[in-house]
């Protein structure tokens, strides 16, 4: 009797166990699966000549010490890791000038913005501003 309710309660944690995988997994995305919508990244492009064209380039191909953020250069320094890595990256390091100014918000919208760029689908909800969600998103260089 003891071995059958040791086999059971074994049985029901593996089952909860790969139910706890199988959602995490659905929960996580690509930036491939239209993340941000177009009316976002219009929102973002005039923010980001505002505060980060002077360094970044208006084209996003980055200058002198500033990194690219669109193309290959990008691609290469952000694939494995996740918009929220990307998006504290942004909210706590710029503007050079006066880190962690700017809000949630126009990070966002920034962001949604270099994904445009980068030519990232487009989707039917903003990127939400919260970090903690914003890991759930891959930066995947194709899709996959």
């Amino acid at each position: 009797m003891k071995a059958k309710v040791t086999a059971f309660a074994i049985f029901g944690l593996a089952a909860i166990g790969g139910c706890y995988r199988l959602a995490a997994q659905s929960e996580s995305r690509s930036v491939w699966d239209g993340v941000y919508t177009e009316a976002q990244a219009n929102r973002g492009q005039p923010l980001y000549i505002q505060h980060c064209a002077s360094c970044h380039d208006e084209t996003l191909a980055g200058r002198d010490e500033a990194p690219a953020l669109a193309g290959g250069d990008f691609l290469s320094n952000w694939t494995g890791l996740t918009l929220g890595d990307l998006f504290e990256r942004m909210r706590t390091s710029m503007p050079l000038n006066n880190p962690g100014t700017l809000g949630r918000p126009v990070m966002t919208d920034i962001l949604a913005y270099i994904l445009s760029v980068n030519k990232f689908p487009a989707g039917k909800t903003d990127l939400p501003t919260q970090t903690e969600v914003l890991r759930l998103i891959r930066i995947d260089p194709a899709k996959q």
